[in-house]
């Protein structure tokens, strides 16, 4: 019985062979490695994935697909939302160190998924994902750019990011409405410290206003958090690279 795509889902299943060879193959699956594939739907990628790994934990919040994809003897199925999966103590499950995590994420809540995973970075090898293309040209985008964001900062400053696949929309059924690329995502052996909860609010209100210069926006927050050391406001949150954050927030009196 054919699975009808299920729009409060965010369902667009993969049917394009060619497409789902080149992204098995920049994933590069190896045997024995501790993979999770969120959002599996049909097994597409699911299938060419498992057989290259011998045996792959998958998520499904569609109560009809984990029943069939609890039929494959080599999947370990997680029915849950995505949102509410600690992947921490996931891998800790699976006895691994690190988790290689892949999927065709539904694009209506691709941005909080990546911040989830964020909060679970120091258990991750590394991410490939299908997404949205204007999410991943933002999520890669260099300073002094349209693209550059807030989402920008937040995920630059733990990973190094590349688009490696352009998706048309008919390579989908449905179709979205929308290209899509694949995007992988890789840990930095050495991130900076810092604290990411007062590192996101800075982030938030710099972006806040992106047309006005900092000093309306973020000069106003710097002098709220007791700063008195030398930052140039006179540039708008698009202007300031990653790095300039980083040092900032490090700066910011305790």
């Amino acid at each position: 019985m054919k699975h009808i795509a299920r729009k409060r889902f965010g369902q667009h299943f993969l049917t394009d062979g060619a497409i789902i060879e080149a992204i098995v193959d920049a994933i590069a699956p190896q045997p024995g490695d501790a993979m999770v594939e969120i959002g599996p739907g049909l097994a597409a990628l699911t299938q060419p994935l498992v057989e290259r790994l011998g045996r792959l934990t998958v998520i499904e919040l569609d109560r009809d697909l984990a029943v069939r994809l609890r039929a494959h003897a080599q999947l370990q199925v997680v029915e849950s939302d995505v949102l509410k999966v600690d992947f921490t103590a996931l891998a800790s499950q699976l006895a691994a160190p690190r988790l290689r995590v892949v999927g065709n994420l539904p694009y209506n809540i691709s941005t909080p998924i990546l911040f989830h995973l964020l909060d679970h970075v120091n258990v991750v090898q590394d991410q490939h994902f299908m997404l949205q293309k204007e999410v991943i040209d933002r999520m890669v985008a260099r300073p002094a750019t349209s693209d550059y964001s807030r989402l920008s900062v937040m995920l630059q400053w733990r990973y190094a990011m590349d688009n490696v696949l352009f998706v048309p929309p008919e390579s989908f059924d449905p179709p979205p409405r929308v290209d899509s690329a694949i995007v992988r995502m890789v840990p930095l052996a050495e991130p900076p410290t810092i604290d990411i909860a007062r590192f996101s609010t800075m982030v938030q209100v710099a972006f806040s206003q992106r047309r006005k210069i900092l000093r309306n926006t973020l000069g106003r927050w710097l002098e709220e958090q007791g700063f008195e050391g030398e930052f140039d406001l006179q540039r708008r949150a698009e202007e300031v690279p990653v790095s300039e954050y980083v040092e900032l927030i490090n700066k910011l009196p305790a």
